[in-house]
């Protein structure tokens, strides 16, 4: 059962919104509610705490959703990634990290409903980078990121479309904690001068993610760490299932009472 708390344990501003304009689009450390719950992610994450190791590498492939405006005439942001640190350090979620290494894909609409789909990695507290990589809705894509086994503090980011064959990789120098692993879809946080709000999720098909993995090795998911993304007033926004039948895979829905659990494996 999730834990709906009234007291915001952290909330970290994830874009400055002068004028009361449209949030920026990008990815930020979890805005923690309490257990379970997030003003900006959906999804599943591990810390350190809970399974008594450190992370090194992550992986998992993923369904592009399709995007489509939630309501008409408003700009609406969210992206599917997966990431090292920036989550809870334990399923409570009593403390968490701001270091983030990430990777994924942007799905946004703007205010005439036209939907914009793309690649991107990003390295708090550095600014995200697009990619050149063809992505849609529908295509199958596979994101892997590993710190070398050779050199401490230097990763390799691979994002790869496996509906159309294009690759992306990249070798950057990156300071870690380690302390956490996430796969999620998230919408940003924004404040304005007419207050602070959950940046506008635009109504997403069901995000399946697949065949995740830690340090080289399958994980194994549980209910507990499940994230739910709610607005401010506590009001649902995004959920993902009870994890698949290998517990290394889930769905993650928007604007739904229900998310069910994935029927079969991605291939």
């Amino acid at each position: 059962m999730f834990v709906r708390s009234v007291v915001v344990v952290a909330l970290l501003i994830l874009a400055v919104v002068p004028g009361g304009g449209p949030p920026s689009a990008h990815a930020r450390p979890i805005a923690i509610v309490g257990a379970n719950q997030s003003f900006n992610w959906s999804g599943y994450q591990q810390g350190v705490l809970e399974k008594g190791t450190t992370f090194h590498s992550i992986a998992a492939d993923w369904i592009v959703p399709r995007a489509k405006p939630h309501a008409a005439g408003e700009a609406e942001y969210s992206s599917s990634w997966i990431g090292i640190g920036g989550g809870c350090l334990d399923t409570s979620c009593t403390s968490s990290d701001d270091t983030l290494i990430q990777a994924g894909i942007e799905q946004d609409v703007d205010a005439s409903g036209n939907a914009q789909y793309y690649a991107w990695w990003e390295t708090i507290p550095a600014p995200l980078v697009s990619v050149d990589l063809a992505v849609r809705p529908g295509d199958l894509v596979h994101v892997d990121i590993a710190e070398s086994t050779v050199t401490p503090e230097v990763w390799t980011i691979a994002i790869a479309n496996r509906t159309t064959g294009g690759t992306f990789s990249i070798t950057l120098p990156y300071t870690s904690s380690y302390a956490t692993a996430e796969w999620v879809i998230e919408t940003p946080v924004a404040i304005s001068e007419t207050g602070v709000s959950v940046g506008p999720m635009p109504d997403l098909t069901t995000v399946r993610f697949d065949h995740a993995t830690t340090n080289g090795a399958a994980v194994t998911l549980v209910p507990g760490e499940q994230i739910e993304l709610v607005d401010f007033d506590l009001s649902l926004i995004a959920r993902p299932s009870l994890p698949d039948r290998d517990a290394n895979g889930f769905n993650d829905c928007t604007y739904r009472r229900e998310c069910p659990v994935p029927g079969s494996d991605l291939h």
